[in-house]
């Protein structure tokens, strides 16, 4: 799991202080699962304010297991509270899929479970770190293996409310990374295999949004137009499902809430990007998609943006070191079109290995500003998991 960005675009991620806010209280972790009747998400409304994203069992046990290696007595009780926050549940894999009805069966009906749809083939096109399964042209295995089996699952269980992000950097890096082969080879699998989730998962008790990188990614000044147009159209051709509401920002990333002025203001390029911000980049953005024809509201990741000031360019994107937990997920944004703050990925899951002699090794993970060692992407680091703890804002 990672954010791929384009060098020759000077920005893809960025990391930020968001600024405290209120954050919703996590209901205690409950046995009995679903609701008595099935349930039906509003699309034209904010479901967040209603529901609230769910603890999944899969990261309160990496959690649990990782307070066990903790020997200062208040770190480890500040750790245990990780364990109460909603956080997305990864299915990046035909495998992992296998998560998935276990990860169902506590969800009370108050609760909403966030799943991250991520398996495109030829996945992340732009770096190696979390390259995916399928191999280009392999378009229906993604359907049938992939799609059709979450799909099923999700029918089987109309009593439960759950909230996808659909294809993290997918369509991000076709505006950006059409200059390379693996992306452009890439590309009428992802189009294809992008309106295909969109149309199958158009399911009542679903909520969708799809993938927009961020403000340092699509929000140059160039790249505004073509990603609307990119996402508008991946709608449009997948029959305008009714169950997107939107889009999602700063997936695995680091980018500011509201710093002002932004990390990268002073850049030299700064004035090609006035998104310096994720609430700026939500406005602008969502602005762009209401003229191309597509829901315009925004769920942003705040789960690693605690801390800023550590990158030396907006797009290192790799286990950036001296990082923080952000805010709690919460519907309480103060920007009518950011539906919630969730914690999409999950903090303590490495990004990307920092073993240059791995096939897997992409350069981004051994910058400078990048935490050594980590292992491969996905893969539980322990000491990323105690530094984003010591230093959450706010602080547990």
């Amino acid at each position: 799991m990672k954010l791929s960005q384009s060098a020759a675009l000077a920005a893809l991620t960025a990391t930020a202080l968001a600024a405290p806010s209120p954050t919703t209280p996590q209901a205690p972790r409950q046995a009995s699962a679903g609701c008595s009747s099935a349930v039906t998400l509003d699309a034209s409304t904010n479901v967040w304010k209603k529901y609230t994203l769910h603890p999944n069992s899969y990261y309160r046990k990496e959690v649990e297991a990782a307070v066990a290696q903790i020997s200062d007595p208040d770190l480890a009780a500040k750790a245990k509270k990780v364990a109460d926050v909603g956080t997305f549940l990864w299915l990046d894999s035909i495998e992992n899929i296998g998560k998935l009805e276990p990860a169902i069966q506590d969800v009370p009906c108050e609760n909403i479970l966030g799943l991250v749809i991520y398996d495109l083939p030829g996945r992340d096109c732009a770096a190696k770190a979390s390259n995916g399964e399928l191999k280009v042209g392999e378009i229906d295995r993604y359907k049938t293996e992939y799609i059709d089996k979450i799909v099923s699952i999700l029918k089987a269980h109309p009593n439960t409310a759950f909230a996808l992000v659909i294809e993290p950097d997918s369509l991000p890096n076709l505006v950006t990374n059409s200059n390379l082969d693996t992306c452009s080879s890439s590309a009428s699998g992802y189009r294809e295999g992008v309106a295909y989730a969109l149309k199958n998962l158009n399911l009542p008790n679903v909520i969708m949004y799809l993938d927009a990188g961020h403000g340092g990614w699509l929000g140059w000044d160039a790249n505004l137009q073509p990603g609307a147009q990119e996402l508008a159209k991946a709608y449009k051709n997948a029959g305008s499902p009714k169950q997107l509401r939107g889009f999602s920002t700063n997936v695995a990333g680091w980018n500011s809430w509201d710093q002002s002025p932004g990390e990268f203001s002073q850049a030299s390029d700064a004035k090609y990007n006035k998104c310096q911000n994720e609430k700026i980049y939500v406005s602008t953005f969502g602005s762009a998609l209401q003229s191309a024809g597509m829901p315009n509201h925004a769920i942003v990741d705040t789960g690693r943006n605690g801390v800023t000031g550590l990158r030396k360019e907006w797009g290192d994107w790799c286990n950036v070191n001296g990082a923080g937990f952000g805010v709690r997920p919460t519907s309480n944004t103060g920007l009518e079109l950011a539906d919630a703050f969730v914690w999409v990925k999950p903090g303590g899951e490495s990004d990307g290995t920092s073993d240059s002699s791995s096939p897997r090794y992409d350069s981004f993970c051994g910058k400078d500003d990048a935490f050594k060692p980590s292992p491969e992407a996905g893969t539980w680091n322990e000491a990323y998991f105690e530094m984003l703890l010591k230093n959450a804002v706010p602080s547990f």
